[in-house]
């Protein structure tokens, strides 16, 4: 008899468990049509990165209206990698990452898997390497001690639109301010080599 009491007690909490959580869902407001990815600010982000990277930090200055960052992250251990994840207006994305890594190993890692196609795309004044694969393609800058790859889902004119966006600002002696010293030419995405 016992038994059965704890058994029906159980569910009298259950249910009440329930319609408490009903009530809540009810009168608590809510938007169905708000969209789920909330853009970030990664202005701390950014010269934290600025400061503890051994070379000149990418991120974009005048990207066109309704461009969204959406992630951000630096890994000083993992061979001092700077990311920045954005949305475009067309919800295609694109990221700017940097790595002090081997670039041979690096590229194919962020790029997943993507392969030098031997064309090029001139972006922000300098000549990038294209890469294609299969979830991204990418555009590519070697130089010395820093590899950039702009990647994403998006075509390579919106790829190259942010390569043309990118600036970079000198690491800053310990102590000192950082500032855009450095900076990379910003320009208009141009035509891949070779099209």
């Amino acid at each position: 008899m016992r038994g059965k009491q704890t058994v029906r007690g159980m569910f009298q909490s259950m249910a009440v468990i329930c319609a408490a959580a009903a009530v809540i869902y009810l009168f608590v407001p809510h938007d169905e049509n708000a969209d789920p990815l909330k853009a970030v600010d990664y202005g701390v982000e950014l010269v934290t990165a600025q400061r503890a990277a051994p070379y000149p930090v990418a991120a974009p200055e005048g990207l066109p209206e309704g461009w969204r960052a959406t992630s951000v992250s630096y890994r000083r251990e993992e061979g001092n990698a700077w990311h920045l994840g954005y949305l475009t207006p067309e919800r295609e994305y694109v990221a700017v990452e940097q790595s002090t890594a081997d670039p041979k190993r690096y590229i194919g890692d962020v790029s997943h898997g993507a392969a030098a196609t031997g064309k090029t795309q001139q972006a922000g004044g300098r000549s990038w390497e294209r890469w294609e694969g299969d979830k991204y393609d990418a555009l590519v800058l070697r130089e010395k001690g820093v590899t950039t790859v702009v990647l994403g889902t998006a075509p390579f004119e919106q790829l190259g639109t942010m390569a043309a966006a990118l600036t970079s600002a000198q690491p800053a002696p310990s102590g000192a301010p950082s500032g855009p010293s450095g900076a990379v030419p910003s320009g208009e995405p141009g035509t891949s080599a070779g099209d």
